[in-house]
């Protein structure tokens, strides 16, 4: 069974990047305190290190 991750969006969108802004919704996270649940993968793990500033990550 692999592992998850619960991934909560804690600063806004707002004034960041495009490239950020699409990281976020990549994610799956629209809105502020939003909490999705995400396998723990390279491509999930290589997105929140570009935004994880924006970001509270737990298992």
């Amino acid at each position: 069974m692999s592992s998850t991750l619960q991934i909560t969006l804690i600063k806004s969108t707002i004034g960041k990047t495009k490239k950020h802004r699409d990281i976020v919704a990549g994610l799956g996270l629209s809105r502020l305190n939003q909490t999705v649940t995400r396998p723990d993968s390279p491509e999930v793990q290589g997105m929140i290190n570009k935004v994880g500033h924006m970001l509270k990550v737990t298992k």
